[in-house]
């Protein structure tokens, strides 16, 4: 799966570089997509072309509430597709409730792309259980944990999270 920089940055690309400027930044350095987890579908024109121009994928987010929007999201992703688990705000969470092998049926009614599944995905359990469901799983808030935990000591606690979550999965 494609390298992806997941952070909002909307405000920050409009003040500090423009929209233009950030974007064709993140491709000299290599960048393949952006997350952009505060443009909704509906808005995305505004950083598109810009993306399109560059060679950086806007990685589209389908959420649960997304529901008659689905097949219209997945039509038009580029890169990969951000299948959100859960409502609310990211974190780690206990269990997944939300019904997202319907959103993964019709995801794949509508495009070829990969779709990864995120929000709330910290345990190599949770990991193989999404991964069994798409083409993989996407970990955030829980590798922040560890840097707030360990500091400058973290890249070894890093590396041993993220292997026991590659071997849940393979």
């Amino acid at each position: 799966m494609r390298k992806a920089f997941a952070r909002s940055v909307v405000g920050f690309a409009k003040k500090a570089l423009g929209s233009s400027d950030f974007i064709s930044t993140c491709a000299e350095i290599g960048i393949d997509g952006l997350i952009l987890p505060d443009v909704p579908y509906e808005e995305k024109e505004e950083f598109l072309p810009l993306c399109r121009r560059y060679g950086v994928d806007l990685i589209s987010l389908i959420a649960p509430t997304s529901e008659n929007r689905i097949a219209m999201i997945a039509k038009e992703a580029e890169g990969f597709l951000y299948i959100v688990s859960s409502l609310g705000v990211t974190g780690m969470r206990s269990e997944i409730k939300t019904d997202l092998a319907s959103i993964i049926q019709v995801v794949r009614e509508n495009t070829g792309i990969p779709c990864a599944i995120g929000f709330g995905i910290s345990t190599p359990e949770q990991a193989k259980n999404m991964a069994a469901l798409s083409d993989g799983a996407i970990v955030g808030s829980a590798i922040v944990k560890l840097l707030e935990k360990h500091g400058k000591e973290v890249p070894s606690f890093i590396g041993e999270y993220v292997k026991s979550m590659k071997d849940a999965i393979r």
